[in-house]
């Protein structure tokens, strides 16, 4: 796995969102992301039910998974997690993340997931309480806490959110706690100094790249923006 850091050392974990990526071009910008400095890939997974977009399947996270060292950090936006989680795991998935209204059993599946040798952890929207996750704290190593509402990119961030980040840490210190949703160089420093330890940026780092072809020119673009996240 990977060594976490929190606001206790220099910087946090900087998870470029692959939904944010050009498609067309998608080995070319995780080569990019990952000589930029890029510590985690986050991949979202939609089913079309629970949120209104289709996006990555197993397949995508095993092509993935064969050009890159870098941990995969899949966050499950799907109306039947329990059925497809051990299908993304199979293709290569470090982190699974899903939204424990969408399961049944989710202290269940959290130990599953566990038991796969992967880390556990639980969404939060932005209308849900903190308090949905108090008895499933024992089976989650993190919980990502969603700063826009799920299903597109490109959002603004939700500063209400950020509260909910120290209860949860007051419970369980050892609890990761990771940001996505309009994390940029304005509001990093912010949740940062609150304790985020995993930060998911999409729009804040592709979205730096307009008319850039060459890939070394890419690479620094990206470089730049994932230092500024980090507050460098």
């Amino acid at each position: 796995m990977f060594c976490v850091m929190s606001s206790r050392f220099p910087y946090p974990l900087i998870a470029p969102s692959l939904l944010a990526a050009d498609p067309l071009r998608l080995e070319e910008e995780i080569d990019a992301v990952v000589a930029a400095g890029a510590d985690v890939l986050h991949i979202d997974v939609m089913d079309g039910h629970y949120v209104p977009n289709l996006t990555f399947g197993p397949h995508h996270v095993k092509a993935i998974k064969s050009v890159t060292r870098l941990p995969l950090d899949v966050h499950l936006m799907v109306s039947s997690p329990a059925t497809v989680v051990p299908w993304f795991i199979d293709a290569g998935a470090d982190w699974v993340s899903f939204h424990p209204e969408t399961e049944a059993h989710p202290y269940r599946l959290l130990q599953y997931i566990q038991s796969r040798g992967i880390k556990a952890g639980a969404v939060l929207n932005p209308g849900s309480s903190w308090q949905i996750v108090e008895t499933l704290l024992p089976v989650l190593d993190f919980v990502l806490l969603m700063s826009v509402n799920p299903g597109f990119g490109g959002q603004q961030f939700i500063p209400e959110v950020v509260s909910k980040i120290a209860p949860l840490l007051a419970l369980k210190p050892s609890l990761m706690i990771e940001i996505d949703g309009g994390v940029n160089s304005k509001n990093a420093p912010g949740l940062i100094e609150k304790n985020a330890q995993i930060l998911v940026a999409g729009s804040s780092i592709f979205g730096q790249k307009e008319g850039t072809t060459l890939e070394s020119d890419r690479v620094e673009i990206y470089r730049a923006a994932i230092n500024a996240l980090r507050g460098n």
